[in-house]
């Protein structure tokens, strides 16, 4: 990418307090999964390296790839989680570096539901959970089918058990890992959104139906987990206008506003209660999962959010697009209470942060490592003073290892 305009004398690098912490900057690492964890949900030494690398501008938030809160609420291979004790020493030594470097870490809690890869749970000889059991797919029943694994909705008491049981767990063990936010989930056709929309939610209880009951579990789960570690270490990310797994949010019987709209009124409500959480993140309409949306195909905009909640906004989706003056990005931090996202170009460029500060050139990414299991794409891009030439049939033999506990 072409050289950008120096970003340090704009309101991008005004300091921001989030919760208990002052940020030094608006831009924030937002999640993107990446394969590197070992086979049994541990993060990995590269990893650790990796998350080190991106936290090096003191006052940076850095926020996870999803991470499983059980077994149940994984699908994936080689994927973190933070339900064991193992997961807890490895994570450790992750936000130990990136305290080290005088930046921040929020774990983001994922639980796939419905998505969850069919192979990798006949192997864990698993079910597929959902608020109903509708898969996402033809093509995804098939290969249920074909495996012989089954979907089926969540029970009221297995809900109660993930509210006061499993996510507990985990937010409980990622503070003792050295988190300073835990995020939720709640983007892109995983569970919690999947309770939200009537296309993925046919329950007839008071988990489902009207948009109150569709919220319950949402918001019951941050109650919950406001009460476990506190509201102001607690955050959620939400994709009102994500058409992706099978969401289809504009074609929705009730329209995404008015779902989200409640949602995030509650959220308002607690904030004025004294239960203020940490920050919502939003994804923007330009981002639907994985794919760019061309302006004349996003469904509407995240206005209506910043007309409700009060609190602080991590904006993420496409801040490249006006490069070099990166207009978008002073525009929409010019508030006391918006970060922008970033991910694809924090993957290429370790030390972003510093880049735009200084209107440096940023390397282009490699889309088509993204989702590989090697170092290749990981950790083989170089920083700003760095000339590395990394040889990529070397690195592509290179593969997690544990870390020593």
């Amino acid at each position: 990418m072409t050289v950008g305009v120096p970003l340090k004398d704009t309101s991008v690098f005004k300091s921001i307090k989030v919760g208990q912490n002052e940020l030094a900057h608006r831009i924030v690492y937002v999640p993107t999964t990446r394969f590197r964890a070992l086979e049994d949900h541990t993060p990995s030494d590269l990893e650790l390296k990796y998350y080190g690398d991106r936290s090096e501008y003191p006052g940076s938030l850095i926020i996870t790839e999803g991470t499983f809160v059980s077994d149940q609420g994984s699908g994936y291979t080689n994927v973190p989680g933070i339900f064991t004790d193992k997961h807890v020493k490895a994570w450790k030594q992750i936000t130990d570096k990136v305290h080290s470097n005088g930046s921040f870490i929020s774990a983001q809690l994922w639980f796939l539901g419905r998505v969850a890869t069919p192979q990798v749970f006949k192997q864990k000889g698993l079910d597929i959970v959902a608020p109903s059991a509708i898969f996402e797919s033809e093509y995804s029943e098939n290969k249920a089918k074909k495996v012989g694994v089954k979907i089926r909705a969540l029970t009221i008491p297995e809900i109660k058990h993930l509210i006061y049981d499993t996510y507990t767990n985990a937010a409980k063990k990622a503070i003792e890992a050295g988190f300073d936010y835990i995020e939720l989930h709640s983007a892109h056709g995983y569970l919690l959104d999947q309770f939200l929309h009537p296309v993925t939610n046919k329950r007839t209880d008071e988990y489902g139906g009207s948009v109150e009951n569709r919220a319950r579990f949402t918001l019951e789960l941050i109650d919950q987990l406001s009460k476990v570690v506190g509201a102001n270490k607690v955050a959620i990310r939400l994709s009102p206008w994500a058409n992706t797994q099978g969401i289809l949010a504009h074609e929705d019987v009730i329209h995404p506003i008015t779902t989200f709209s409640y949602l995030i009124n509650e959220l308002q409500k607690r904030k004025l209660a004294g239960q203020e959480l940490a920050y919502i993140s939003i994804v923007e309409p330009r981002v639907s999962g994985l794919i760019d949306v061309d302006a004349e195909d996003q469904q509407g905009t995240n206005e209506f959010v910043y007309q409700i909640w009060k609190g602080k906004i991590v904006k993420a989706g496409k801040y490249t697009y006006d490069a070099p003056e990166f207009k978008s990005i002073q525009n929409d931090t010019a508030d006391d209470r918006t970060l922008v996202g970033f991910s694809r170009y924090y993957i290429s460029n370790p030390d972003l942060v510093y880049k735009l500060k200084n209107g440096l050139e940023l390397n282009d990414y490699d889309r088509s490592s993204f989702y590989g299991k090697s170092n290749w794409g990981y950790n083989t891009y170089n920083r700003h003073e760095e000339n590395s030439n990394y040889d990529k049939e070397k690195e592509s033999k290179v593969f997690p290892r544990a870390l020593k506990l």
